[in-house]
């Protein structure tokens, strides 16, 4: 199931996006403009069902991938690097999720740029070590939104994509 928010137009010039990779939630957002002036184009959350098998749920997001990168066809696509966790099954599956998004980047032709968490967060607060609520805040105040971005994976996302439009 894909929840989508449609803020402003396709643009002439191709957009940067950013996912936020998950099995269970894929955050995405696709933004134009420049670093000091972005605009959200879309952002949401594709969701996969527990109850499916494991690799299903991996077919899932990369179709799913495959068909924003098709429809909004960015010039380039953010992807947060693998952090360590203490949790090795969360670890692992956003790993093999992260594994399908990049080699569908790939595949499309797509071009792909890693960012720290800590280079996410600086790029929405100015701080790499900001918390969630912080990024959800200054990313409300950068976009003009009128409440804060939710579900957090697609406020993830968001920063993600600002991160990848200091590199268009």
């Amino acid at each position: 199931m894909i929840s989508m928010i449609s803020m402003t137009p396709l643009p002439k010039i191709k957009p940067a996006m950013g996912l936020d990779p998950g099995l269970g939630r894929l955050g995405y957002a696709v933004v134009q403009g420049t670093i000091t002036k972005p605009q959200i184009v879309t952002f949401g959350c594709f969701e996969t069902s527990p109850k499916r098998p494991h690799a299903d749920r991996l077919v899932q997001i990369g179709q799913a991938v495959e068909g924003l990168l098709k429809k909004y066809q960015p010039s380039v696509v953010g992807l947060e690097k693998l952090f360590f966790s203490t949790n090795v099954k969360t670890a692992l599956a956003v790993g093999e999720a992260r594994g399908v998004i990049a080699y569908t980047i790939q595949k499309n032709h797509g071009r792909l740029a890693e960012f720290s968490p800590q280079e996410v967060k600086s790029a929405a607060t100015g701080q790499g070590r900001a918390d969630k609520k912080q990024v959800q805040k200054m990313l409300k105040l950068i976009f003009g939104l009128p409440t804060l971005p939710k579900p957090d994976v697609a406020a993830d996302a968001l920063a993600l994509a600002l991160c990848a439009l200091t590199i268009k």
